[in-house]
């Protein structure tokens, strides 16, 4: 074991001599060997996992494993001694954030024992946005009805049945949902979620921050499951319960926000969340950081893909949007899409066509991709200001989708997370000839709801 009072005096020596004087903070992602160490046993769930948690693994015959015991409380003490500040951590990936000043130590980081790679996530911005500290005032709430029970948003829940859900009551009671995303402005002060069942939010990227404050893209998103003002606009899940969840630093792009965006995840897993949505996706990032490339679209290779495909491992539906580089030069669906047994939406217009911006597959092993299809061209959104919006993108197919994914599991409570998942592709208007640009194409979970009641009978 390394000497780390001797080490961290070199470190100071080394800043004190002019090696090297860094004036901004940088973080780095560091890969473990093992958890050794660990006071935490598989035999004990309850110490790292709640009751509903481990109620849903025991429900589905799912267990617990080496990959969910936390990471050593060892290790981490041994890094955080050098004068690393700890950022975040992956149980399932075996990692760790550290946040430093003086990037030289990190080379000394490398060398410790445990240590299996060090990777440079995220270099301080020279500057980020102020927020709105006004923004309340930008709320208006005028709500207009438009004279049909779901609002103008009908036909993006009608074409998958979630209205017939609906109506004999699978609405999403009981059922919790996990919101992975960029932020939720002016949540707290909008009327179309004044009577979502609210569990909690967490920010990933700054604990400190509003999380109404940030991004509104999260909450165009909530808006099209959680809205819920009849004659107005009423969302694919108006009844279930909400974690608002933020991972997605919307001031730079880079690397580390797979690692605040597994961070969450493992948070949704943690406290028994059933269906996750996250319409966040990542192919390249600022300059210096690189990006990833087609043969890297194998469920694993990214951070993120890697720990979605583990999430369904643990007995969650995770729904995710394709992204919209279809008229980009990439075009291919971008991680965590490529991901194993979870569900990657694609977009469509009105009309049912292919949005022509919405990504397409396959992955580099070849499973389809996208998997379904949902309305993401001039979704009906809620807007800033609380009044009815829309907006484009495989962002806003993905909650559609999403929120009747939620009523259909509350429907058919007997089926596993992969089953749930396999219906759906099952209920597209594709499945025998599936492509792709649609996937399995577009999924009635009505029809999915009476042939698996039928086979229960």
């Amino acid at each position: 074991m390394i000497n780390l009072k001797l080490w961290s005096l070199g470190c100071l020596l080394a800043l004190s001599t002019g090696q090297i004087v860094a004036e901004k903070a940088y973080k780095y992602r560091v890969t473990l060997k093992d958890k050794e160490g660990t006071v935490y046993s598989v035999d004990k769930p309850q110490e790292f996992l709640s009751e509903r948690a481990i109620e849903r693994r025991n429900r589905q015959q799912l267990p617990v494993d080496e990959t969910d015991l936390p990471i050593s409380q060892v290790y981490v003490n041994e890094l955080k001694a050098t004068g690393a500040k700890l950022v975040t951590s992956s149980k399932w990936n075996n990692t760790v954030v550290l946040e430093v000043s003086d990037t030289l130590c990190m080379e000394e980081v490398l060398k410790m024992p445990f240590v299996k790679g060090v990777k440079k996530v995220w270099t301080q911005p020279d500057s980020i946005p102020t927020r709105n500290k006004q923004r309340k005032k930008e709320v208006t709430n005028d709500v207009k009805k438009a004279g049909h029970y779901y609002g103008k948003a009908f036909r993006q829940i009608n074409i998958h049945g979630g209205d017939s859900l609906h109506a004999v009551g699978f609405t999403g009671k009981g059922m919790h949902v996990a919101v992975i995303d960029a932020g939720f402005y002016n949540v707290d002060h909008i009327k179309f979620f004044k009577k979502m069942d609210l569990l909690g939010t967490r920010d990933f990227v700054n604990p400190e921050s509003d999380i109404y404050e940030e991004n509104g893209h999260g909450m165009k998103v909530l808006s099209c499951m959680a809205a819920n003002i009849k004659d107005a606009f009423v969302g694919t899940a108006p009844d279930a319960s909400y974690w608002l969840l933020r991972s997605e630093d919307a001031d730079t792009e880079q690397p580390i926000e797979e690692d605040y965006w597994a961070a969450a995840i493992e948070f949704a897993d943690s406290v028994g969340v059933d269906v996750v949505n996250t319409s966040l996706g990542y192919y390249e990032f600022d300059e210096g950081y690189g990006g990833y490339r087609y043969r890297d679209l194998d469920g694993h290779y990214s951070l993120m893909s890697h720990s979605a495909s583990v999430a369904a491992d643990k007995g969650m539906v995770i729904v995710c949007s394709a992204g919209n580089s279809g008229r980009d030069a990439w075009k291919k669906i971008t991680p965590p899409g490529d991901s194993e047994n979870v569900i990657t939406v694609g977009a469509l217009t009105k009309e049912l066509k292919n949005a022509e911006f919405s990504s397409i597959g396959n992955t580099s092993d070849g499973r389809v991709k996208p998997d379904v299809m949902a309305i993401g061209f001039n979704s009906v959104v809620s807007g800033k200001d609380g009044t009815v919006s829309k907006a484009n993108g495989t962002s806003f197919a993905s909650p559609t989708m999403c929120g009747v994914v939620v009523c259909f599991w509350q429907a058919c409570p007997w089926l596993t997370a992969k089953e749930v998942v396999k219906a759906v592709q099952q209920a597209g208007d594709r499945v025998d000839f599936p492509d792709n640009i649609y996937g399995y194409g577009v999924p009635n979970l009505w029809n999915a709801y009476q042939k698996e009641k039928g086979k229960k009978q």
